[in-house]
């Protein structure tokens, strides 16, 4: 009986012969019959169609799809099925991309969770004085912001942009970062909130614009994640923060409570 075996078969199809044997158990490629040895015997039929399984799977398309378009496909059913795979592998593409300037940005040390925006962001509040834990923080809070508050992010990123470039706004946050060390009783906490909920208050319109985003049923847990971020490590900081909301409140901001 002519042929050759399956290890020949493997070498000359490219694959190894424990992938010759899986074919088998799919139904890909069907077992030839032994000889009188007992050995299989693999003809130019058997490797023309280990070939064709072969160059489909190396080019993505799923095991399980393969019969179908060998056995059955008309030449436009395989274009179309060859179409939806090339379509299933761009996609797949596009994401390894992005996952490798995830890591690119990464190895650059410029903050992969946050846009180009907010990294400028940060950068200038670093330019304006504050210390590296401030900093920190707020690169934490635009991480957990992205993340809760996706729709809002855009419009949270305009509120620090603006925040950020009045005197009088970067002057209260140094104030209100020293909080940090104050007793929570400290009666200065009060006027301190005071002053930034007036602050906050003198540009009403960009400040009502925030809680556009805030309708859904659990705003109030994911802004209070965002807000309150940190709020453990000082009680003094706490209670700024509850005064000033307040405060707002008062004022009619339709800020969430907790």
């Amino acid at each position: 009986m002519s042929g050759v075996t399956i290890g020949q078969a493997a070498a000359f199809a490219g694959v190894t012969v424990k992938t010759v044997r899986h074919y088998h158990r799919l139904g890909l490629v069907k077992e030839p019959k032994r000889d009188r040895s007992g050995y299989r015997r693999y003809g130019s039929k058997d490797l023309l169609r280990l070939v064709q399984v072969r160059t489909l799977a190396a080019a993505g398309v799923p095991l399980a799809e393969i019969n179908g378009l060998l056995l059955h496909a008309d030449p436009a059913r395989f274009a179309a099925a060859i179409a939806e795979v090339e379509r299933r592998l761009n996609a797949q593409i596009d994401e390894l991309i992005s996952r490798r300037e995830t890591l690119r940005r990464l190895a650059r040390g410029d903050r992969a969770m946050l846009s180009d925006r907010a990294c400028a962001m940060l950068e200038r509040i670093a330019a304006l004085g504050f210390s590296a834990e401030f900093v920190e923080s707020q690169r934490e809070a635009m991480v957990l912001f992205g993340a809760l508050m996706p729709d809002g992010y855009d419009h949270f990123l305009t509120q620090l942009e603006h925040r950020f470039a009045d005197a009088e706004f970067v002057d209260l946050m140094k104030r209100s970062w020293d909080v940090l060390s104050w007793s929570p009783d400290d009666p200065r906490i009060d006027e301190l909130a005071s002053a930034l909920a007036a602050k906050l208050l003198a540009n009403r319109a960009l400040l009502e614009a925030e809680t556009g985003f805030l309708a859904r049923p659990d705003a109030a847990k994911r802004y209070g994640l965002v807000n309150r971020h940190r709020e453990d490590e000082s009680p003094a900081i706490a209670r700024l923060t509850a005064l000033t909301e307040a405060k707002l409140r008062a004022a009619g901001i339709a800020v969430p409570n907790q």
